[in-house]
């Protein structure tokens, strides 16, 4: 017989034990997981055995974290901004680093008085973004672009589980016939790949069970960035603006992408970490939408 003290002892030992700084954290994920929302009235008696069932679905998610499994894609669900996401392989996990993207957007719409503006998201993957700055701003109108069958079905999901009303579009955001489509956006957002070469041989063992085309850039990290500015600028009205996410260091080689394309008011911003993890440009009047 194993008892729930027992039980979450040895669990957070086996996290700590494969070099989990957050260990006692995931033991509690894993434990939330099996146990659903009985977990607090469950360990207020220690004592109790653990049934069975509950035990050996601890032990296969325990063994899929040793094998290096995201907890995320064990869990099957994570929180971006405060709102729930189905995830799971074949799909980005959403990260809180994508949160200051939020912020700014969030910011430039309330210093500019901006209540319905017309976003589109690019490359949406889980749909953390466009869901969330729907839900954040209420009377915008926002669209998601996706490519991938896989992570479209997550897309789908994560937009009924918290009421969002975007539109999906399935669109290769590298293709320049799609956007016939749009027009007199305010604001286009895009957490695209950015990782480099060498940043791919040196993934943490977790990142590696993430799909590489939502990860990989070319050499550089740049490939997406030069491929959608020129592709994507023309939907912009004027005046409107161009939000990317960035990986470490990338932020002068973005803005000079930018800077490129006519766009103007370049601007850097910082995650939690103070680290620039944000570029962000306004497109200028004279902008050829050729």
């Amino acid at each position: 017989m194993v008892t729930i003290g027992e039980l979450y002892t040895n669990l957070k030992s086996m996290l700590r034990l494969m070099d989990i700084d957050t260990y006692a954290f995931e033991a509690k994920l894993i434990l939330e997981k099996a146990f659903g929302s009985e977990l607090p009235r469950i360990l207020m008696n220690k004592d109790s055995a653990v049934p069975e069932n509950i035990l050996e679905d601890i032990q296969n998610m325990t063994e899929k974290r040793k094998k290096g499994f995201p907890i995320q894609y064990i869990l099957g669900e994570w929180e971006f901004y405060g709102y729930p996401f189905k995830v799971g392989e074949g799909v980005l996990i959403p990260r809180q680093d994508t949160e200051t993207l939020i912020d700014y957007v969030l910011e430039v719409c309330r210093i500019n008085n901006i209540k319905s503006p017309k976003i589109i998201d690019l490359c949406s993957g889980t749909g953390c973004i466009a869901i969330t700055l729907k839900k954040e701003i209420p009377d915008a109108e926002v669209y998601a672009v996706e490519n991938s069958k896989t992570a479209l079905e997550y897309l789908e999901y994560n937009k009924k589980l918290n009421q969002a009303d975007i539109k999906i579009i399935n669109a290769d955001v590298l293709e320049d016939k799609y956007t016939s489509n749009f027009a007199d956006f305010d604001i286009i957002v895009s957490n695209p790949p950015y990782l480099t070469e060498q940043d791919m041989r040196e993934l943490q063992p977790e990142v590696r069970f993430e799909p590489v085309t939502a990860l990989y850039a070319g050499k550089d990290g740049l490939y997406f960035y030069q491929k959608i500015t020129p592709i994507w600028k023309k939907i912009l009205k004027s005046g409107g603006m161009i939000v990317y996410e960035i990986g470490m260091n990338q932020h002068d080689s973005v803005s000079d992408i930018l800077k490129s394309n006519n766009f103007g008011k370049i601007e850097f911003i910082k995650d939690t970490a103070g680290i620039i993890r944000v570029v962000s440009g306004v497109r200028q009047e004279d902008l050829s939408n050729g």
